[in-house]
């Protein structure tokens, strides 16, 4: 089966030298790889491939690059432009994680964000970890939701992400272990079709310190995949999935192309694609599209 390895880094840093390294690489593992196709100059190539699978193929290409910022995914050729986006939001399409911004107006964001940390490693039960991070900001005034929201950043790439696959005819859903206060506020900001999140419960503008049940954990998140690849009529090839935390891996898993995204060890160990060192536009150069396809959000 022809597959693609496609290599990006940033504007001006794909040298030739290392696609040359990453064809001798793909040479070694008699890919037999075919002719460099730029995507855009100096920052996104195609490299096809045959006769080598694709895990095999990212790997060999990334120990050739050795410590160059330059992320390394291979797929099959066929099937690579997706219709279907579900992604995680926190240090993934926005830059930060609200909770442990949100917790700082609380004086807590240290002991809220170690148990983050731990519960996005697989460390911890996510829901178990999501009731105590939320009992811990009871009584927090929700002028607390909205300061967080205005210091709220999108990651790079992700209105270009969004807004050319939906151009493209994709359906774009913002799924989450945050909340909707932040998913709505994001998915409107940047053209999501659908979003999905956990619900903070508030009384006479207070937090309450509790969720509303039932938590949206990692087995939502892969039932939120599947729901809306049946609904579409998609297969699960057709599908893209991204995150960075230990509840993204089951959707991670399950997509056509499953991409860790700056993830923690954990995710970035068992998924099939990563993007360690660029920023949401290596999706896009992942599924063949040239920068000049490219649609601002």
């Amino acid at each position: 089966m022809p597959h693609i390895l496609t290599l990006v880094a940033a504007p001006g840093g794909l040298e030739t030298a290392l696609v040359s390294r990453c064809r001798a690489a793909l040479s070694a593992l008699g890919a037999n790889p075919g002719a460099p196709d730029w995507l855009a100059e100096g920052e996104a190539v195609d490299i096809p491939f045959v006769n080598a699978p694709a895990d095999l193929a990212a790997a060999a290409a990334r120990t050739a690059l050795e410590d160059a910022p330059v992320d390394a995914i291979a797929m099959p050729a066929e099937g690579r432009r997706k219709r279907l986006l579900v992604a995680d939001m926190d240090s993934t399409i926005v830059t930060s994680e609200t909770l442990d911004e949100l917790a700082a107006y609380a004086g807590l964001k240290d002991q809220i964000a170690a148990i983050t940390a731990r519960s996005m490693n697989g460390e911890l039960d996510f829901a178990q970890a999501l009731h105590a991070r939320v009992g811990m900001l009871a009584g927090l005034d929700t002028a607390a939701l909205e300061a967080t929201w205005k210091a709220t950043e999108m990651m790079p790439g992700a209105a270009t992400l969004v807004a050319t696959m939906r151009a493209d005819g994709a359906v774009c859903c913002l799924a989450s272990g945050g909340f909707t206060f932040f998913t709505g506020r994001v998915a409107q900001k940047l053209g999501f079709d659908h979003h999905v999140s956990n619900t903070l419960l508030i009384e006479d503008g207070k937090l309450t310190g509790k969720v509303a049940e039932p938590v949206f954990d990692r087995n939502a998140k892969l039932a939120t995949l599947t729901r809306l690849a049946t609904e579409n009529r998609l297969p699960m090839a057709a599908t893209l999935a991204v995150g960075d935390g230990a509840n993204d891996l089951d959707m991670i898993g399950a997509a056509g192309l499953g991409v860790a995204y700056r993830a923690k060890p954990i995710v970035a160990a068992a998924a099939r694609a990563r993007v360690d060192h660029t920023d949401l536009l290596a999706l896009l150069f992942a599924q063949g599209y040239r920068r000049a396809e490219f649609r601002a959000g």
